[in-house]
């Protein structure tokens, strides 16, 4: 299963924080990350009721430990692109559909809920994995942080137990870059990059890709780099091997070496 964490992004209103506390509590998660939260007093002790364990455990962070520490980071938000010409917040997935997404994971899943005023920026949905909406009315569609925080707690309740490692964000940062300097090697139009990284992104974030399959694509890059330019990265591929050989003595053979 999933290990599920919620987190609040600058939240303003500390009465809010107490009713998130509850809510989580009361479908059975614990794990609550504030960033840059309001000063927390007796509103949200009062809010949070009986889930003063909750509220007392909560971890102040920042958006760059929230991400070196997760798996998988899903975005939440009630304003959607319209086009998917305009991939910052498309495409999205209703929280039934993000459970089936993350069912079988076996890893850490950030859930980001916005400010209560202008929920996300734009920065923070790019740097997101997957992006999580909750059909509303379109006369009012953005809900109060801890209700939506319940809406998607109810709906990652039950989830069955996790099957598999997803790569770790290290592994996922590392992969993104490589796709960066690919681009480069393909002569890749700068004015189309930025977006092409963020769809690569959001591809590959809803792909919950495992190590082995992050490897995998390394494997297919590095493979193309040696075709395009044999001398300089046919010297990158031996010291790879090189490193390889160097350590496998110390390693077990795995069933596909046996």
């Amino acid at each position: 299963m999933p290990d599920i964490r919620i987190v609040l992004v600058n939240p303003i209103y500390e009465g809010n924080i107490g009713f998130t506390a509850r809510v989580m509590k009361n479908f059975g998660f614990f794990k609550l990350l504030l960033i840059d939260p309001c000063e927390i007093g007796e509103e949200a002790s009062l809010r949070a009721a009986h889930a003063q364990d909750v509220l007392s455990g909560a971890t102040v962070c920042t958006f760059k430990e929230v991400h070196k520490s997760s798996d998988l980071v899903i975005a939440t938000t009630g304003l959607l692109s319209k086009s998917v010409c305009r991939s910052m917040r498309m495409p999205y997935y209703s929280p039934p559909e993000i459970r089936e997404k993350i069912k079988d994971i076996d890893g850490v899943v950030s859930v980001l809920f916005g400010r209560e005023d202008w929920g996300l920026s734009n920065e923070e949905v790019k740097n997101s994995d997957m992006i999580c909406t909750i059909p509303a009315s379109p006369e009012y569609p953005v809900l109060n942080i801890s209700h939506a925080a319940g809406v998607v707690c109810y709906e990652l309740a039950h989830l069955p137990r996790g099957e598999y490692h997803l790569a770790s964000r290290e592994e996922m940062e590392y992969l993104y870059q490589h796709m960066n300097r690919f681009l480069n090697e393909i002569e890749h139009p700068d004015f189309k990059r930025d977006n092409t990284l963020l769809m690569m992104r959001r591809i590959l974030g809803r792909a919950n890709l495992t190590t082995r399959e992050a490897s995998t694509l390394h494997g297919l890059l590095r493979r193309a780099e040696f075709h395009i330019d044999p001398k300089i990265h046919g010297r990158e591929r031996d010291r790879h091997f090189r490193d390889i050989d160097a350590t496998s003595s110390n390693v077990s053979p795995g069933p596909e070496d046996e």
